[in-house]
């Protein structure tokens, strides 16, 4: 039986110098909604998504949860910001 991924949840923040609204949030918590995420930032210089990908290691589901994070903020206008905080569980440590 040969695996192709495990599902980990990772949450991606990036920061800069912009105080986010609720208006700003809400597009991206649109944009991300399809994937199944959510948006976080309210009233904060940073913004983020926590989203469910698969992938065979952190690496790669850091890398897709990356794609769909710049994705997102690209359709609800949001500033490109460095990346500040990764996040990424999976579904076996989860379990542990």
């Amino acid at each position: 039986m040969e695996m192709t991924g495990v599902q980990w949840s990772v949450g991606i923040e990036v920061s800069g110098d912009e105080l986010m609204t609720l208006e700003h949030i809400g597009d991206l918590a649109d944009s991300v909604a399809e994937s199944g995420g959510i948006a976080s930032g309210i009233g904060r210089s940073s913004y983020g998504v926590k989203v469910l990908v698969e992938g065979a290691d952190r690496d790669e589901a850091v890398a897709k949860a990356t794609e769909i994070l710049r994705t997102a903020a690209r359709t609800a206008g949001l500033p490109e910001w460095p990346v500040s905080r990764v996040e990424a569980v999976s579904e076996d440590e989860d379990s542990d």
